[in-house]
């Protein structure tokens, strides 16, 4: 499906405009949405728009690293909306030209349709041009990725709270399920955050200049992501040690008992071992009080054996 929207020399919004009146000369800029295109509408990005065969073929080959690509003098974004249920990355590709912006995306984009909306209902926001709109896209999906991050703060401070009263087991199976998030979040907002650097920073895109002050606010809000994102990391890394740790000291107190035990019954098997043997002439076998004295012997070592350990602080 595509949509247009063209804003006149007397800022006036008009849509659904066929794609050839675009160039009517009483047209300022024009904003062209493919959503979902059809193969012959595909090809309306070659034969009407005459973009570079390298930027169609980054849109048609998801899923490209967010980037910024300049051809000729048609500036060519990636850039990337997170679905909000699964935190997959969807591709989002804006073609930004003279006097035109034009949209790219298979997936329903939430963001797209809100900044569509702003153009049409606010008059200001027409006024400031296409490159306008290249911000409102651009910070509908970053202040997209926000909800996402507040959810897993919110169970990493549940987990916290709940840490007295889940299994370790369960818990850890948690913190690794919100690694794993983060880490899906983290490949999309650092990329991000170069992008915007670089647009922040490019001396090639005209009207970036006139609009600084609103995509250096998108980078701040990444900066303040990727924050939020290494801290969180932090935080589930501190929790799987702590996992580990107990897990070690709970090993380590297992191996105790078992050390002690062995230490114990080692003398004493010996023993057992040595009157086990089927010789015929071992002269204990035929003293009356062989058996209690050699009870006695097992019992005085085992003793001892324990004596000894505790001494050396094994049952503390």
């Amino acid at each position: 499906m595509i949509r247009t929207m063209a804003v006149t020399s007397d800022l006036k919004v008009i849509q659904c405009t066929n794609i050839p009146e675009l160039d009517e000369s009483n047209i300022k800029w024009f904003w062209v949405d493919f959503n979902s295109p059809t193969e012959e509408e595909l090809k309306l990005l070659e034969t009407h728009f005459h973009f570079h065969p390298l930027a169609i073929e980054d849109c048609l080959h998801l899923l490209q690293r967010p980037k910024l690509d300049h051809y000729d003098e048609v500036h060519f974004f990636v850039v990337h909306a997170t679905n909000q249920k699964t935190l997959d990355a969807e591709e989002v590709d804006i073609f930004l030209g003279e006097n035109f912006i034009v949209s790219f995306h298979f997936n329903k984009s939430i963001e797209i349709d809100e900044a569509w909306h702003r153009i049409i209902e606010q008059k200001n926001a027409s006024e400031k041009g296409h490159v306008f709109v290249a911000y409102l896209i651009m910070d509908k999906l970053v202040d997209n990725y926000f909800p996402s991050l507040y959810q897993i703060e919110d169970q990493l401070n549940k987990i916290e709270d709940n840490v007295k009263n889940e299994s370790i087991p369960e818990l850890m199976d948690q913190v690794f399920d919100i690694r794993s998030n983060l880490h899906k979040i983290r490949k999309t907002v650092l990329p991000m955050r170069d992008l915007l650097y670089r647009v922040i920073n490019s001396e090639k895109i005209d009207g970036v200049k006139n609009q600084l002050a609103y995509f250096t606010d998108i980078h701040d809000h990444l900066m303040k992501l990727s924050e939020m994102i290494e801290s969180n990391r932090e935080m589930t890394a501190d929790m799987r040690d702590s996992y580990m740790s107990i897990n070690s000291n709970r090993m380590n107190t297992i191996m105790k008992t078992l050390t002690v035990m062995t230490s114990v019954f080692i003398p004493l098997t010996f023993i057992a071992s040595i009157y086990g043997m089927n010789f015929e002439f071992m002269p204990e076998l035929t003293w009356r009080w062989g058996y209690f004295g050699v009870l006695g012997i097992m019992f005085t070592v085992g003793s001892g054996m324990l004596l000894l350990l505790w001494r050396k602080g094994w049952f503390k």
